[in-house]
């Protein structure tokens, strides 16, 4: 627990105690992660953030701090360290728990699964342990629409209680922290547990100042298009375009990172209205095509952005959106920003800062 980032906490969100309400965030200078503390701090949440910075940077803190107008209270430590966790729960006062932390590309996860495990799922029996001997109950977990796997076109929208079945690592790792939680939650223990599994966050902060900052090649499409874009990538090869769609590019539902993050914020003061353990979709309930994304990612940046149609990947669905009404009418949610508002923030984040955090 070495690094240590403090500041006076004004504009304090109480309860009925009259004491501040505080959250723990692991993760808290990942991508959403830190856009979440962003969203937090604003409402006038106390936040404690935890992170290992395996891959995010400390950056990230400095410049929601900045956006805020408060830093965060942070711990670097590594979820696995029980010892760790468990004196963070000592030195604060923590109310509830919003759980980012972990790994979360498919394809490495295809290639190191017990990596994956050891992190995803390791972490969180790691965390639930100290929350358990801490007495605090009330977490928002950081799922994923992978646990719905690959499902037929006729299956959309998806719901909460669409069938699930991961077919990555990755995905398998959310699916089995989600049943873990179902598992403790049915326990005598007063459990609250929301677990919001959302489709495909892009974006960035309005400001530019936070965004996604993929190690090395992107695994995914907005990130890739925007390095194209400004020049650290040649061109975005687009996997298949003889898929049954109007256009023949998959169909994805894309959502701003920051109307996740209010989703998360709607989540935590929702809580009080869960028994036990719920799983919440956060999506837009619109599908967009490959292709969409691309003519997008052009307006936004004002020149089309080069690409190519490749052989299609294994294991690609063809169209997979949400139905978000229960997040609409469990959590007072919805999904404000459409997909040009995607780009413009995402264009902004990427031409100030072409080379991430770095």
């Amino acid at each position: 627990m070495a690094r240590r980032l403090r500041g006076i906490m004004d504009a304090m969100s109480t309860g009925e105690n009259g004491r501040s309400r505080k959250v723990l965030v692991t993760g808290a200078a990942g991508y959403i992660g830190s856009h979440t503390c962003v969203v937090l701090l604003e409402a006038g949440w106390d936040v404690v953030g935890v992170d290992n910075f395996d891959n995010s940077s400390p950056v990230a803190l400095e410049r929601v701090a900045e956006l805020a107008g408060r830093p965060i209270d942070f711990v670097e430590a590594d979820l696995r360290d029980s010892a760790a966790i468990d004196a963070i729960f000592a030195e604060h006062d923590v109310d509830a728990v919003i759980h980012f932390a972990g790994l979360k590309a498919v394809g490495q996860s295809v290639a190191e699964p017990l990596l994956y495990h050891d992190t995803n799922v390791g972490s969180t029996i790691s965390l639930l342990g100290a929350m358990t001997r801490a007495g605090v109950f009330d977490l928002v977990f950081s799922s994923s629409c992978t646990v719905y796997g690959s499902p037929d076109v006729d299956a959309m929208p998806l719901i909460e209680s669409s069938p699930t079945n991961a077919v990555s690592p990755y995905g398998r790792t959310k699916l089995f922290i989600e049943e873990m939680l179902q598992d403790v939650a049915a326990t005598d223990q007063p459990w609250r547990v929301l677990s919001l599994r959302y489709f495909n966050p892009v974006g960035a902060h309005p400001s530019g100042r936070i965004g996604e900052d993929p190690v090395g090649i992107p695994n995914n499409l907005m990130p890739y298009a925007m390095q194209v874009a400004v020049g650290v990538r040649e061109e975005l090869s687009v996997f298949g375009g003889d898929y049954p769609t109007p256009d023949g590019t998959c169909i994805r539902d894309y959502i701003h990172v920051v109307d996740v993050a209010e989703g998360h914020l709607a989540a935590l003061d929702a809580l009080d209205t869960v028994e036990g353990f719920e799983p919440i979709n956060l999506g837009t309930g619109v599908g967009s095509s490959v292709l969409e994304v691309v003519a997008a990612a052009g307006r936004a940046v004002g020149t089309p952005v080069a690409h190519r149609i490749v052989d299609r990947r294994p294991g690609d669905a063809v169209t997979v959106y949400a139905d978000p009404a229960a997040a609409l009418q469990r959590l007072g949610w919805k999904a404000t920003r459409d997909l040009d508002d995607i780009c413009v923030d995402h264009w902004r984040w990427q031409q100030k800062n072409p080379n991430g955090y770095r």
